[in-house]
């Protein structure tokens, strides 16, 4: 990763160049952030007229086999189905700042990619303040309905909505009647997470005990990215009686998964059906995952954009929309599927409501 934010006039000067492989320069006065695309980052323009997308990550990037990936995989469907003239994707580094994560929209919006994605919450008031300066650029942002323009597309999830049958599931698995939760950062969206997980177990056992643990507190982010200390925090709550433990921490939910190995335990995974993307050693630990369908979210707003029917404000993907749900991958869940689906329809119907904060 090389370091640093993006002055406006090098951004701007050297856009022509940096789109196929960003660089960046500066002061030292700013902690590491990447300019640099990630994974299968950036393509070749070819014979295809459709739109330049650029996407920007959330740390972790492409390849955190989670939130960043289900975003990648939308993206790919693009390709593959749309089109798309080119792509730039960048990536997010730890302690950056709000500035350094502007720079990197700017620098896509110079470069004339149209539209733009922000993967995740952190990007709130740079989407806002570079969509005033590029209104011609329609962007998106996942996981934020604050970043509010005229050009801007919120892309939201009822993620309590699909944590709510994982903790059944959690609770109808366990036989200590004791499970956990491990979050990433303890913010107002991981809260959401937890809040379903818990009503989840006590529907089905109003007596399970819950551990609870966040890694980090903000402006400490890194717990999206600290897979020791997922395995820490889980590793306790195992020594402690637990025999599930449910995981909404980005790239360190691996830690998570090593620890439930060890302690022959369960785990849930999140956002991605984790029970394909985890190292191969892992993955039989995995019972079920919280599939948030970023990569739903991503397509059908490039989509959109084809065809110039991208609406500004929120969309909201909920289990009525099939935008969150549990996997079955592995068969660990097949015998108690009725019953998830069961509490899948009454969400559904309205007739059981989840909260969506636990105070």
């Amino acid at each position: 990763m090389l370091q640093n934010r993006f002055g406006k006039l090098a951004a701007t000067a050297l856009a022509g160049s940096m789109l196929m492989g960003a660089a960046a320069c500066g002061g030292s006065e700013e902690p590491t952030t990447s300019a640099q695309p990630s994974g299968a980052a950036s393509s070749a323009a070819s014979a295809a007229t459709g739109p330049k997308v650029g996407l920007a990550y959330d740390i972790g990037g492409r390849g955190d086999q989670s939130f960043n990936d289900s975003a990648a995989a939308g993206l790919d469907k693009a390709k593959a189905e749309l089109g798309l003239a080119d792509t730039n994707e960048l990536e997010a580094g730890n302690g950056e700042t709000e500035a350094a994560k502007e720079e990197r929209l700017r620098l896509l919006a110079d470069g004339g990619f149209n539209p733009i994605i922000a993967v995740g919450f952190a990007y709130s008031n740079p989407v806002k303040k570079v969509a005033t300066e590029f209104p011609d650029v329609k962007f998106a942002i996942v996981d934020d309905a604050a970043a509010a323009a005229p050009n801007i597309s919120n892309l939201l999830f009822a993620e309590h909505e699909g944590s709510f049958l994982v903790g059944a599931a959690a609770a109808l698995k366990s036989k200590k009647n004791h499970v956990g939760f491990v979050g990433g950062v303890q913010v107002p969206l991981i809260n959401k997470f937890e809040a379903g997980f818990i009503a989840g177990a006590k529907a089905v056992k109003s007596d399970i005990k819950v551990d609870v643990k966040y890694l980090t507190q903000p402006p400490d982010f890194t717990g999206f990215s600290d897979p020791a200390k997922g395995k820490t925090a889980a590793e306790g709550m195992f020594d402690a009686g637990a025999d599930v433990v449910y995981q909404a921490a980005g790239g360190s939910g691996g830690g998570v998964f090593e620890a439930a190995k060890a302690a022959k335990g369960l785990a849930i995974g999140v956002d991605s059906d984790q029970a394909k993307t985890a190292a191969p050693e892992l993955q039989g630990v995995i019972m079920t995952s919280m599939i948030k369908k970023v990569d739903v979210a991503v397509f059908d707003f490039l989509k959109g954009f084809t065809t110039n029917a991208v609406k500004s404000g929120t969309t909201t993907y909920d289990l009525k929309a099939d935008g969150v749900d549990y996997s079955t991958t592995g068969g660990q869940v097949d015998d108690i599927k009725s019953k998830l689906d069961e509490y899948k329809q009454k969400i559904i119907s309205g007739e059981l409501t989840v909260p969506d904060k636990t105070s």
